[in-house]
């Protein structure tokens, strides 16, 4: 396999750093460190510098918080890393990942093998639900192209020339990368799936996350209810571009 492995990770999360060691260890390419940006540390004018509401639509419902734009600078970091490295693809982990990479061997076999034409390809921490088309299939790894492309970053490949298009679209952004990049008739960049990743989440023993926070019940109902229409309609844009 080629290409190269980055790993996100803030520094101040002193707890996950032992699970970014163990994805340097089991990540089957050469991989490094890539320094998160820390959101709740950029001045305010470096924040409304990139972080511009309602861009585009659907309008995403929430303002975002200072770890979410540190999360989507974060990702910007490594696109343009892949850029200046002038690197084929890269495989991007965030830090709340554990890797099997026994498992993970063959799914980045095959992601490796359709990644210059699909651009992104996810490696999934969960399976994706309903029965998405299958792209390919091979000694029980399958590429699928969901309807729907699943939230979180967690683990993804990522070609040269989709990731040169992505900084391009990203100077100034409105929602949270995951959903930024659900926006495929947007973007251009058309995620697919592979699994067994041989992905998985280890957020909570890795202290929890570091870009939540506690809401209030009121909070949390009036959030789930947003949540739930933008979803929907998110859905919908899908189901008729697909």
């Amino acid at each position: 396999m080629s290409g190269k492995g980055f790993v996100i990770h803030l520094k101040r999360a002193t707890a996950r750093r032992p699970h970014v060691e163990r994805l340097l260890a089991t990540c089957p390419l050469p991989a490094e460190i890539v320094d998160a940006v820390d959101g709740g540390a950029l001045p305010d004018e470096e924040r409304a510098a990139v972080y511009v509401p309602d861009l585009h639509r659907p309008n995403y419902p929430f303002d975002l918080r200072a770890a979410e734009i540190g999360c989507f600078l974060s990702h910007r970091r490594c696109w343009q890393k892949i850029v200046n490295e002038d690197l084929p693809h890269a495989l991007v982990f965030e830090d709340d990942a554990a890797l099997d990479a026994t498992i993970a061997t063959g799914a980045l076999k095959m992601a490796e093998a359709h990644i210059q034409d699909a651009g992104f390809i996810q490696l999934p921490v969960r399976p994706v639900e309903g029965n998405p088309p299958v792209v390919a299939e091979k000694d029980g790894v399958r590429l699928t192209r969901p309807t729907v492309i699943p939230l979180r970053l967690s683990g993804q490949l990522i070609s040269r020339s989709a990731a040169r298009e992505l900084l391009r679209l990203t100077a100034v952004f409105d929602r949270p990368v995951d959903t930024f990049l659900q926006m495929y008739w947007l973007t251009g960049v058309r995620p697919l799936v592979v699994e067994p990743s041989g992905l998985s989440d280890c957020t909570r023993e890795a202290g929890g996350s570091t870009i939540s926070r506690k809401k209030s019940i009121g909070e949390r109902v009036a959030r789930e209810a947003k949540r739930y229409w933008y979803r929907r309609r998110i859905e919908r844009i899908s189901a008729r571009v697909v």
